[in-house]
């Protein structure tokens, strides 16, 4: 870890962050690097928006993945298909610090009780399942592996992130011609994203694969 003492006219450090948005693997922050960051007088923030994936995957429950950091935020409409809302997780004295701010710049909500109705619903009903997106994931990218034109490496997907390359016909192509069939599809420059989610079945995944192949096959 670089010197925390950055030249005056630098900005101050102040904390330490971990997300995983560009990959579909599952990473962990290790001890060595929290102890730099506590030795450097760093924070430890966790943007834990796909936390709830990370741990579907790897079998380690959300509080050992978060065991390091100071404060924690979770998403509750990614992965678990609640409509809208997110938390932050920290110490007393940081959850007060955060009502302050949240109070300073007019983030309260009022009537805000159907939004927590919805988290917790899909707290206690939608975590199980997150396994059932992953295995479609996988499934996805191994039939992407047989299609020709596509580059993909099936080992690399360990959530329900599938990233892969079209090497044949330009991507946009491949973009509007899923597209008229009712699939979406995310990306550009030739790399391509798909998230198979709560509102995505098997027979999904194997319509969207011959989709595929008859788009690549001209």
């Amino acid at each position: 870890m670089k010197d925390p003492q950055p030249d005056l006219e630098l900005a101050r450090n102040v904390l330490a962050t971990e997300a995983k948005c560009i990959s579909a693997l599952v990473d962990r922050v290790d001890e060595r690097f929290a102890a730099a960051a506590r030795e450097a007088g760093l924070k430890l923030h966790l943007d834990g928006a796909r936390l709830w994936n990370a741990a579907a995957a790897s079998g380690v429950n959300e509080a050992e993945h978060a065991k390091y950091f100071d404060s924690v935020a979770v998403c509750f409409s990614k992965a678990l298909g609640a409509p809208v809302g997110s938390a932050i997780a920290g110490d007393a004295d940081f959850i007060a610090e955060a009502r302050r701010f949240r109070k300073m710049f007019g983030g309260g909500m009022r009537q805000a009780g159907i939004i927590a109705a919805g988290a917790i619903y899909a707290l206690e009903n939608n975590r199980d399942r997150i396994a059932d997106d992953h295995a479609n994931a996988k499934r996805l990218a191994e039939g992407l592996a047989e299609i020709d034109g596509i580059e993909i490496d099936p080992a690399t997907v360990e959530t329900n992130l599938v990233y892969f390359r079209v090497t044949t016909i330009p991507a946009a192509d491949l973009v509007e011609g899923l597209d008229a069939e009712g699939i979406a599809l995310l990306g550009g420059n030739g790399s391509l994203r798909a998230v198979p989610n709560m509102m995505t079945s098997r027979d999904d995944i194997d319509t969207t694969l011959k989709a595929v192949a008859k788009i690549m096959k001209g």
